[in-house]
């Protein structure tokens, strides 16, 4: 079978379809979309939607709500439209490159785990300073998306206030000193939760630093086909070995689902052995 027999390489086909958004970024706006258009057609006196999905500092404290440090991430005020505007265009600028570097279920993985951990940051930080108060908005993931974006691609140029062109490392470094600053200069006193924000910028710096894989980390992460044994290589077949390429086609289908970050080490000496014979035949 060839590279481009292989049902992830397939083009499009043509004529009228309806679908959904091709990639996880596309998804997670559309989600917030919906869910931002739906709390304002349902809003009166109250925000339904908002107060529902919203994470509380009381949350804390009930853990039958514990879902809300998850919703709370999909949920935007529906009178301050710039929050979901900004939050939404960073995502896709930003986001599109970082989920084809980890893939898309990593990807997904590590927005879901960015939100969590923001909300949980903030929370804790306000039970310990006893205020109170609620969290909504994807801000803390979106942070944690342009640390990762400063880190992997540090010297690509961006638009600081979608104006002033700027190194991708120098708008983390704004990003992270701006939360800082906001954070011990009164933030209580305004509706920007910053512990949200440093909290995804902390965790989306150790992902990075440590290496970290969220799927190698959880259960979900490991399915039936790792405890199939390991084709043997049978270098004396003058032939292309048909293990090596069923081996091939497997990381090949892992890198399109997950990355080329996914591989590990021996995937990759596959790879490159692969492709040394590959070369031989051709020459």
């Amino acid at each position: 079978m060839g590279i481009y027999d292989r049902e992830y390489y397939q083009p499009s086909r043509q004529g009228l379809s309806v679908r959904g958004p091709s990639t996880v970024v596309g998804w997670v706006i559309l989600i917030n979309v919906v869910a931002f258009l739906a709390n304002g057609l349902l809003s009166g006196e109250t925000n339904r939607i908002t107060d529902l999905l919203g994470a509380h500092v009381a949350t804390l404290g009930k853990p039958w709500m514990w879902w809300q440090f998850l919703t709370y991430g999909f949920a935007h005020s529906p009178v301050d439209f710039s929050h979901i505007l900004f939050n939404m265009l960073g995502l896709w600028f930003l986001g599109r490159d970082i989920e084809s570097t980890y893939g898309r279920t990593e990807f997904l993985r590590l927005y879901l785990a960015l939100i969590v951990v923001g909300g949980l940051g903030w929370a804790l930080a306000n039970q310990l300073l006893g205020t109170s108060g609620m969290v909504v908005g994807a801000s803390g993931a979106i942070v944690g998306i342009v640390i990762l974006y400063a880190l992997h691609f540090p010297r690509r140029t961006l638009l600081l206030f979608f104006v002033l062109p700027v190194p991708a490392w120098l708008v983390g470094v704004f990003v992270v000193v701006s939360d800082l600053y906001g954070a011990t200069q009164g933030g209580g006193e305004t509706n920007i939760a910053y512990g949200v924000h440093l909290s995804g910028a902390a965790f989306a710096f150790a992902y990075y630093r440590f290496g970290w894989n969220l799927g190698r980390l959880v259960p979900g992460g490991f399915s039936l086909s790792q405890l199939k044994p390991k084709p043997k290589l049978r270098v004396h077949n003058p032939e292309p070995d048909s293990d090596l390429a069923a081996e091939v086609d497997r990381i090949l289908e892992k890198i399109s689902r997950e990355g080329e970050a996914s591989l590990s080490r021996r995937e990759r000496r596959t790879l490159e052995s692969a492709s040394r014979q590959y070369q031989r035949r051709r020459d």
